[in-house]
C-alpha cells in the first residue's frame, strides 16, 4: 500500500508538504467523520437523501416525465407518453428473480388492469452493490463534522490544516456520491416482445456527473443508440407497418395508431402526441395519407381531408377520427362520373334542416348595421355523450370562424373512492400532458 492510500485510510499519518507525512497522537478528522458516520440513522438520514440526490440528477435537464420510486405498479400511470421510472435506490438489479418477475408484471399490467401503454415505461434500476450508500453516509458524516466545526463544539483538538480543507472534503464527498448515482444506474428496462418475458435490459455503462449531458438524456441516447426511440417517422414507415387486418378498409384509428408507438409493436417516439400530429398533418398535405372523421354506415365520412393543409387541432387522437390510405382518401375526395358509386353529398345548407319543426325565419333588420359593428354569443347547455367528438369536428370550426373565441369546460364525473385517488392523479397527469393543468381546476367532491 502506497503511503498517499495509507494515509486517506488512517487516523493519525498526516500528510505534510508535497511528499511528506508525519504519525501523530492526534487523531485526524477522518476519525471524527467515520464516527458519525457510524451514528448516522438509516430511515431517517441516509435513505431520504440517497433518494432525494436521485431525484435531483434525474430531473436536472430531464427531458421525460418521470416517475419516482414507485410502491407498488398502481403508482406508476398509464399514459401516452414516454417515463422514465425510476426504481427505490434501495432497490438492485440482479438480471433475475424476484426483481425481474415484479418488473415484467409491472410492465404489462397496472392494478389488476393490462396497460393500454406499456412500452412508454423505461425503467431505471441501480446496480448491485453498496457503493452508492457509502458514498452518501460519507457527504453526511462530513457535512455534520462541518457544521459542528462551525458552532465551535469540536476543532480545538485538530490540526489546522484539516480544519482548512473542511469544505473543500464536504464539496469532494458529495461530488464523489453524486457520480455513484450516475455510475450506479445503470441499467434500463424496457418492454420488447421479442424476448422470453418481454424484458430487454440496456446497460448504460460507466457515467459521470461531469460528461456534459444529463442522466435522463443519458438513458434516452441509449434508447435511440439500440434502435428502441426515433425522434420521429416517415411516410413510408407507417405503411410498411399498416395492420394487414385493416389493409382493405384503408382506414387506420389514429388512436390505434398512437397505441402502437407506446405498446411495443411500432418504434418507440418520446413524445407521440407532439410528434404524429406534426407528421400527419405534413402527410396529409402532400398526398400520402388523408385523414377522415366520423364513418357513417355506408362506409364514406362525415370529412375528408387530402392534399390540402390542416390545422394540427383536426388531428385528434380518438376511435373516430383516422388515417387513409391514399388510395382510399383520393376516391372518397374525387367526384363519380356517370355510374360511379355512391359518393358523400355535400351538407345541405337548406333552412330550415329537413324534418326538423317549424323555426321561426330570423326578422331581417329594418336597416344594415353600422360598419365594424359586433355582436357576442354565448353557447351553454348539455351535450348528451353520443356526440361528445362532434363537438370539436363541427361546432369549434365554426366558432373559430369568429374572433376572441374563449372556451371553458365543466366536467361532473362519479368514480368508485377506492379508484378515485389513482382517477385523481391520471387526471392531473393527462391535464399536464395539454399544458392545462395551470388552468383547469380539478375539485374532489
Amino acid at each position: 500500500m502506497s503511503y498517499f492510500a495509507l494515509e486517506s485510510k488512517s487516523y493519525f499519518f498526516r500528510r505534510v508538504g508535497t511528499d511528506g507525512f508525519r504519525i501523530s497522537y492526534q487523531p485526524t478528522l477522518k476519525k471524527v467523520v467515520n464516527d458519525r458516520r457510524a451514528s448516522l440513522d438509516e430511515e431517517t438520514e441516509i435513505i431520504p437523501v440517497m433518494r432525494s440526490l436521485v431525484k435531483k440528477e434525474f430531473e436536472r435537464g430531464a427531458n421525460a416525465s418521470l416517475v419516482w420510486f414507485p410502491p407498488d405498479s398502481a403508482a406508476v400511470q398509464d399514459t401516452p407518453r414516454l417515463t422514465l421510472v425510476i426504481v427505490d435506490p434501495v432497490s438492485e438489479w440482479t438480471g433475475n428473480g424476484p426483481i425481474r418477475e415484479q418488473i415484467a408484471e409491472w410492465t404489462r399490467r397496472r392494478g389488476n388492469s393490462d396497460r393500454l401503454y406499456p412500452a412508454a415505461l423505461v425503467w431505471c434500476l441501480k446496480k448491485p452493490g453498496r457503493e452508492l450508500r457509502v458514498k452518501v453516509e460519507l457527504w453526511l458524516a462530513w457535512r455534520r463534522v462541518q457544521m459542528e466545526i462551525s458552532e465551535g463544539t469540536i476543532g480545538g483538538d485538530f490540526d489546522r490544516a484539516d480544519l482548512t480543507d473542511i469544505q473543500g472534503n464536504v464539496a469532494e464527498a458529495e461530488t464523489t456520491a453524486k457520480d455513484e448515482v450516475w455510475g450506479g444506474y445503470r441499467y434500463a428496462v424496457i418492454l420488447d416482445r421479442n424476448e422470453v418475458d418481454w424484458l430487454k435490459v440496456i446497460d448504460l455503462g460507466a457515467g459521470h456527473s461531469s460528461s456534459g449531458e444529463t442522466l435522463s438524456g443519458r438513458v434516452i441516447t441509449a434508447l435511440k443508440a439500440e434502435g428502441y426511440l426515433s425522434e420521429s417517422v416517415g411516410a413510408g414507415y407507417v405503411e410498411r407497418h399498416w395492420p394487414p387486418a385493416l389493409k382493405d378498409s384503408g382506414a387506420w384509428p389514429l388512436s390505434s395508431l398512437r397505441k402502437s408507438f407506446l405498446d411495443g409493436s411500432l418504434t418507440r417516439l418520446l413524445d407521440p402526441d407532439a410528434v404524429l400530429r406534426k407528421k400527419i398533418t405534413e402527410f396529409v398535405a402532400r398526398g400520402d395519407f388523408g385523414l377522415a372523421s366520423n364513418l357513417k354506415p355506408d362506409g364514406t365520412y362525415e370529412r375528408v381531408w387530402f392534399s390540402e393543409q390542416i390545422e394540427k387541432e383536426e388531428v385528434s387522437f380518438e376511435h373516430q377520427v383516422y388515417l387513409l390510405l391514399k388510395d382510399k382518401a383520393r376516391a372518397l375526395k374525387v367526384q363519380p362520373g356517370p355510374g360511379a358509386g355512391t359518393i358523400l353529398p355535400p351538407e345541405s345548407e337548406l333552412y330550415p334542416p329537413p324534418g326538423a319543426g317549424p323555426i321561426s325565419q330570423p326578422e331581417p333588420p329594418t336597416e344594415p348595421p353600422p360598419a365594424g359593428a359586433i355582436r357576442t354569443f354565448r353557447i351553454s347547455g348539455e351535450v348528451p355523450p353520443e356526440i361528445w367528438n362532434r363537438i370539436g369536428i363541427k361546432v369549434i370550426p365554426k366558432l373559430r370562424s369568429g374572433s376572441d373565441l374563449k372556451v371553458n369546460v365543466s366536467f361532473v364525473v362519479t368514480v368508485d373512492e377506492r379508484q378515485a385517488d389513482n382517477f385523481q392523479v391520471e387526471l392531473k397527469q393527462i391535464l399536464t400532458d395539454l399544458n392545462l393543468y395551470a388552468r383547469i381546476r380539478i375539485e374532489p367532491g
